[in-house]
């Protein structure tokens, strides 16, 4: 398992794929598979049988993993896409970005 250089939070941007350019919030970290699922984006339609919580059934809209390496990171600052290093700071590693060399 490679380390990642995304979080839960981070707004990021589609880089390649069919979503190419749209930007969301990450809602969940997927790191075994090296995947995250982002807000609003590579929605897919799920066929859901009638259970007890979803007693009609049917068709359901929800998103679907993006692999990690068709994200990018939006600088804040600038908010255009940036690359992420690691800087030790007061002795805690924290994420910077390489464009603004903020702290992410």
């Amino acid at each position: 398992m490679i380390k990642l250089k995304v979080k839960t939070g981070d707004t990021v941007r589609v880089i390649a794929g069919d979503h190419k350019g749209l930007e969301g919030k990450i809602v969940r970290v997927l790191r075994e598979k090296n995947k995250a699922i982002v807000e609003g984006i590579n929605i897919i339609s799920k066929h859901v049988k009638p259970s007890a919580t979803n007693p009609q059934g049917g068709i359901v809209k929800k998103e679907a993993p993006i692999h990690i390496s068709n994200l990018a990171i939006v600088d804040p600052k600038t908010n255009e896409i940036t690359k992420v290093t690691f800087k030790v700071e007061d002795g805690k590693k924290v994420r910077v970005s390489k464009k603004s060399n903020q702290v992410l």
